[in-house]
């Protein structure tokens, strides 16, 4: 499915933005259900080629248009299962499903989380990500997570009645710039450190645990692609596949060209590595995931099987296996493991977050 936002050439920030979107029915997730593939948004038409069959939806310009100044002032900070997550200047979170593709239009849903808790020597203005344990935060069990830069990570169960943070100081400084996703498998929220030799594992109900890896069958490189990777700004990101019960760690080595893109300094990817994590704290280098493809945003990460659609993120290409999906605030694009190829471009992507499959009810 392709969620996009259709920005006119005067566009006024005061009037809804236009979201647009072709529904495919699929089973990606889970076979019981019918459910959308997986979305992006985008601000530019030219990265679709077919609008036969796509339907308009109302999103408020304050979740796709950071620069809006307002006496309420919201920022959209991270995407998880659908939601967006948005933080006010008075320190609220709040959840909301208006990119959601099969979300109500008429009746989009709001979730405001309690005031966040500053630990001390800690910031809770810059967030690194959002992560949570199920689909919807309406799920009595459901634990949203919050990554901030440094050292603070915060829990809070939005369903309960009267919902408080709890709030976590990590010691370890190699986990302060890091990601957050959940994992099913150990039903915890993990962290891998910088570098990728270290997962850190949070719950509300378990101790932490940290786990060393250990990588193997490294890609063979030669000195001048190796001094390229050492220049490059690297990210660790964990995902995992609900299909295969597989964990990969993925590195995205990025860095700024020599020469500014349109006088505007961006990101271009270098290079993307793969490793396949086994219950013995190994980490095997791979260049063959099968028929999984993995997405890469601002988004929490996910995985899905290629072949459960066939359309993939648009009418006219089917979804390709054995690739990963990458998009940012700079880039967009597509990454072959077989043999490293990268195709992407250069953009600005106001809302970089791709959106797994949704039941569609």
């Amino acid at each position: 499915m392709s969620l996009l936002l259709n920005q006119p050439s005067k566009l006024c920030f005061r009037r809804p933005v236009l979201a647009r979107s072709s529904p495919l029915h699929s089973n990606g997730f889970s076979s019981s259900s019918l459910q959308t593939p997986p979305s992006m948004m985008a601000l530019k038409r030219t990265y679709f080629a077919d609008y036969a069959h796509h339907f308009e939806k109302k999103v408020p310009p304050e979740l796709v248009y950071n620069d809006i100044k307002d006496d309420d002032d919201i920022g959209t900070i991270g995407s998880s299962h659908g939601w967006v997550v948005t933080l006010k200047d008075d320190g609220i979170l709040r959840l909301q499903d208006d990119l959601n593709p099969v979300a109500s239009e008429t009746d989009p849903k709001r979730i405001s989380l309690p005031p966040l808790v500053t630990l001390p020597h800690c910031q809770t203005q810059i967030v690194t990500n959002v992560a949570m344990s199920s689909s919807s935060p309406e799920d009595d069990e459901c634990v949203v997570a919050v990554k901030f830069l440094g050292p603070q990570l915060s829990f809070c169960r939005p369903a309960l009645k009267n919902p408080e943070w709890t709030n976590i100081r990590i010691q370890n400084p190699c986990f302060f710039s890091s990601r957050v996703m959940f994992s099913e498998t150990h039903d915890m929220f993990r962290i891998p450190g910088s570098g990728g030799h270290l997962i850190g594992s949070w719950s509300l109900h378990t101790p932490p645990k940290i786990d060393k890896l250990r990588f193997q069958n490294l890609p063979k490189l030669t000195k001048t692609k190796r001094k390229l990777l050492h220049s490059c700004f690297t990210s660790e990101h964990l995902v995992e596949s609900r299909s295969t019960g597989e964990t990969f760690l993925v590195k995205w080595y990025r860095r700024t060209p020599a020469k500014p893109i349109k006088g505007m300094a961006t990101m271009i990817t270098k290079a993307l590595h793969v490793f396949k994590l086994d219950k013995k704290g190994n980490a095997v280098y791979t260049q063959d995931i099968g028929d999984l493809c993995i997405f890469l945003s601002k988004s929490e990460p996910f995985c899905v099987p290629a072949s459960s659609f066939p359309q993939g993120l648009h009418s006219l290409q089917a979804m390709r296996s054995n690739h990963v999906y990458i998009l940012d605030v700079d880039e967009f694009g597509l990454v072959e493991l077989v043999d490293s190829s990268i195709a992407s471009v250069n953009c600005t992507l106001k809302v970089p977050f791709y959106i797994p499959p949704q039941n569609i009810n």
